[in-house]
């Protein structure tokens, strides 16, 4: 568990670690792409929507599916099948990871 905990947090604010990555892929859809297919950030200042600069915030968007739990491999994590299938069920399925029940 500890592993996929550690592995949800490079799945926001990873513009430059996703921008280095070799490969990359979505906990979400679970589809392996290389970087350069994602041309969607979040997290960006909407405060100012006249520069579209500022719209590339830091958290990278799926190409696929446009969500926004995409990990690569600078992570650290091997970008395969079985681990994103692990990510969803923990992340999306929430058949993994819940609130602890309160002890009464």
């Amino acid at each position: 568990m500890s592993e996929l905990l550690a592995a949800r947090h490079h799945t926001w604010n990873n513009k430059a670690e996703i921008e280095s990555s070799n490969l990359c892929g979505c906990c979400t859809c679970q589809q392996i792409f290389p970087p350069e297919e994602i041309v969607a950030w979040a997290s960006g200042d909407v405060g100012n929507l006249e520069d579209l600069e500022s719209l590339g915030g830091g958290t990278a968007l799926c190409p696929r599916c446009g969500g926004d739990a995409v990990i690569g491999d600078k992570s650290g994590f091997s970008i395969s099948p079985n681990f994103l299938a692990r990510m969803n069920e923990a992340w999306f399925q929430k058949t993994i990871i819940g609130r602890p029940k309160p002890n009464n």
